[in-house]
């Protein structure tokens, strides 16, 4: 399970048998929801079967680490999944 992304918390990662669209999964403490699109550009956020969904507070946060580093959420996955690279994780010590 690469993690990608760390940001005050929510920690952004891809299970390692992940399907398409391109998505990313996001926890925080013990609630979990993932956000996808086909490139991420008109962000949708489902909620994990059997988890509790983020809180609105890291909704927010996390829509906005997620328009932000888009690219970045993309390039990852293309590495992991396409191109089977290693994947090292981002942590973001800024607010957004």
């Amino acid at each position: 399970m690469p993690k990608i992304i760390e940001h005050f918390g929510l920690v952004f990662y891809f299970y390692a048998n992940e399907h398409e669209p391109i998505h990313v999964h996001v926890s925080y403490n013990e609630f979990e929801s993932f956000f996808e699109d086909g490139i991420l550009t008109d962000i949708q956020t489902r909620n994990v079967r059997g988890i509790e969904p983020l809180p609105v507070k890291q909704l927010k946060d996390t829509r906005k680490v997620v328009e932000e580093y888009t690219l970045i959420i993309v390039e990852k996955w293309i590495d992991f999944f396409v191109l089977n690279k290693k994947t090292n994780g981002n942590k973001i010590t800024k607010r957004i």
